[in-house]
C-alpha cells in the first residue's frame, strides 16, 4: 500500500525540483519550511562531500599522496643562524627520497624565540604530513614546565622524524672576555647575548645564575645567534649562553683550533669527544639536589633540534617521512653537501626522539617543581 506524503516530505520533494530551490510553489503550504528543508540538505550534501574526499586523501598511497604537493618548511630563525643553515640542509635533500617527489619551500618565520613557527605547526598548519619544521632545545622543558601557557599544543602528539644533529650545547665567551671558567662567571660579572625571553639563550644564564652562583646578565635585544656571536666580536656582549656545538663549527670550523671561544660547559648526557675536557652542566654541583636539577635540564635539552611535523598526520605519511629522513643521512649527495656547509651530523631517529619528549613530559612532578623554581619568571 502506498502511503501518502504528509506536507514536510511534500515541500522538501518540491523544493529539490528544477526551479524551485528556496521559491515558493503554489502547492506548497510553508515556504520557510522549504527553504530550510532545502538548506539542510544542501549543507549535509557539502558536508558528505567534504567526509568523503577527506576519506580519499588519507587512504592515496603516499607516492600518489604527495607527487606534485609542495612541502613547506617552517624554520624558526631569521635567515643565515644555525637553525636555518640545517633548516634548508634537510628541506634539499629530504623530497629527494620522498615518494612522489615533491617540492620543498622554505619559509622563515622568526618570533618569540621560536615559539612563532611551532604555534603555526600546531594551530593553522595542515594535518596531512606536507608541513614540517625543527623546533628549539628547550621546547620539551618549557612545555614540562609550564612556561607557555598560550602555547596549548602537547608536543606529544606532533609526529617526530628525527633529529639531524644531538650535538651538546655550549655556554662559551669570545676569548678576549677574562670569563673563562664558570668559577670565572661565579668572581666577576659577564655579559651574555640574548635572542629573548622565551629563548633558550636567555633562561639558561638565569639558571646558573640560580643554582651554580654565577654572575651573569642578560643583554637581549637580538634577532639571531649570529648576531650575538658578531656582538661579541665588537665588544657588546662577552657570551653566549647556549648554542650547539654542531652549530658554532658550522659557521667556524676551527673554532675549537684556534680557541676563538673560551666554553664553560657543555650541556647533554654524556661529554662530546670533540672537548673531552669541558665539563658537563649536571658535573658543576656535588649537591645531589642541585645535579637532579640539573641532569634533568640537560636530558631535556638532549633531544636537540626535533624534526617533526603536525599532529594527527596518518601513520603511514609518517612512517614514509621518517624513511625519507633515514635514507637522506646515507645519501652521498646529502653528506657532500653537509661537509660543504660545515653542518656537523650526529643523527637521532623519529622513535628514539619521541621517546626522549615523552620522558622529559612525564618526569616527576616534584623534580619539575624544583627546576621551575630555578627558572625565570615568563
Amino acid at each position: 500500500m502506498l502511503l501518502r506524503e504528509n506536507a514536510d516530505q511534500q515541500q522538501a520533494r518540491v523544493a529539490l525540483e528544477p526551479g524551485h530551490f528556496g521559491r515558493r510553489n503554489r502547492n506548497t503550504r510553508n515556504p520557510a519550511v522549504t527553504i530550510r528543508c532545502s538548506l539542510h540538505l544542501f549543507v549535509g550534501t557539502l558536508t558528505g562531500l567534504s567526509l568523503t574526499l577527506a576519506s580519499i586523501a588519507k587512504a592515496q598511497p603516499p607516492a600518489e599522496f604527495y607527487k606534485g604537493k609542495q612541502i613547506r618548511f617552517i624554520i624558526r630563525s631569521v635567515a643565515g643562524g644555525g637553525f636555518d643553515v640545517y633548516s634548508r640542509l634537510v628541506g634539499r635533500h629530504i623530497v629527494n627520497h620522498i615518494p612522489g617527489k615533491p617540492t620543498m619551500i622554505p619559509l622563515n618565520m622568526p618570533g618569540g624565540g621560536g615559539l612563532t613557527a611551532i604555534k603555526y605547526m600546531a594551530e593553522v598548519a595542515p594535518r596531512d604530513g606536507t608541513y614540517l619544521t625543527m623546533a628549539g632545545q628547550a621546547l620539551s622543558l618549557d612545555q614540562a614546565l609550564g612556561f607557555t601557557p598560550t602555547f596549548k599544543a602537547d608536543l606529544r602528539r606532533f609526529n617526530w622524524i628525527g633529529n639531524v644533529s644531538d650535538s651538546n650545547l655550549l655556554s662559551y665567551t669570545w676569548h678576549t672576555s677574562p670569563t673563562k671558567t664558570m668559577e670565572d662567571a661565579k668572581a666577576r660579572v659577564t655579559l651574555m647575548g640574548s635572542v629573548g625571553a622565551g629563548d633558550l639563550t636567555s633562561w639558561i644564564t638565569d639558571v646558573y645564575n640560580k643554582v651554580l652562583g654565577t654572575r651573569f646578565k642578560i643583554v637581549g635585544g637580538y634577532q639571531s645567534v649570529s648576531e650575538i656571536r658578531l656582538a661579541m666580536e665588537r665588544g657588546e656582549v662577552e657570551g653566549l649562553g647556549a648554542n650547539p656545538l654542531s652549530d658554532l663549527l658550522s659557521v667556524r670550523p676551527t673554532a675549537l683550533k684556534d680557541r676563538t671561544y673560551s666554553i664553560l660547559t657543555q650541556i647533554g648526557v654524556k661529554r662530546d669527544p670533540l672537548i673531552p675536557d669541558v665539563p658537563l652542566l649536571g658535573e658543576l654541583t656535588d649537591d645531589p639536589e642541585r645535579k637532579a636539577i640539573l641532569e634533568f635540564i640537560s636530558k631535556g635539552l638532549a633531544v636537540g633540534r626535533p624534526i617533526g611535523t603536525t599532529p594527527d598526520v596518518p601513520a603511514e605519511r609518517v612512517a614514509v617521512l621518517r624513511k625519507a629522513f633515514d635514507d637522506m643521512l646515507a645519501d652521498p649527495e646529502f653528506i657532500r653537501d653537509a661537509e660543504k656547509q660545515g653542518a656537523a651530523i650526529g643523527p637521532m631517529s623519529g622513535e628514539t626522539l619521541a621517546r626522549l619528549i615523552n620522558d622529559v613530559l612525564g618526569a616527576p612532578q616534584e623534580l619539575k617543581d624544583k627546576a621551575r623554581a630555578t627558572m625565570p619568571p615568563r
